[in-house]
């Protein structure tokens, strides 16, 4: 399977649920994290679609056969400042560039729906990704060490001024 194969809609029926299990499975598989985890993501997908404003957004990778591939999720916690939330790429998609691809819709949706910046919370664990956040022009603006869903990490805050 290459990038070219996947394609990008929106939230549709079905897709909460994997989106939820999916994180569960993964971060239990790579980072040993509880079911607390999956209750989380759980709670941001039902306040997502409860609350969905005009400018919040979901991205579903998809490949050429429907087989999801990949998620993230843009909210507005305030008027000029757009969340990234609940970025997922299956291990079978990571390197291909999907998640890059992925990253620069939500920034292009974020700017032109007048977004000042966009924020992000993670674990330093995700290193991958922390240099995605970094070679796309976001700052690492906090860490904190916790223990969350059963382990020891260290959460970060990133941000990226538009």
């Amino acid at each position: 399977m290459t990038l070219d194969d996947c394609t990008f809609r929106d939230l549709e029926p079905g897709d909460a649920g994997w989106v939820a299990m999916r994180h569960g499975a993964l971060y239990w598989a790579d980072e040993g994290y509880d079911i607390a985890f999956e209750g989380l993501v759980l709670a941001v997908l039902a306040e997502f679609i409860a609350n969905r404003g005009p400018r919040d957004r979901a991205w579903i990778a998809v490949d050429a056969a429907g087989t999801r591939q990949g998620c993230v999720f843009c909210v507005w916690p305030d008027a000029g400042v757009a969340k990234l939330r609940m970025f997922l790429v299956e291990p079978a998609m990571r390197g291909t560039g999907l998640a890059r691809r992925m990253l620069e819709s939500l920034i292009d949706h974020a700017r032109a729906n007048g977004a000042r910046k966009v924020v992000l919370w993670t674990h330093e664990s995700h290193r991958a990704a922390g240099r995605l956040y970094a070679r796309s022009g976001f700052d690492l603006v906090g860490t904190v060490p916790v223990v969350s869903y059963g382990q020891p990490t260290v959460e970060q805050t990133w941000e990226l001024t538009l």
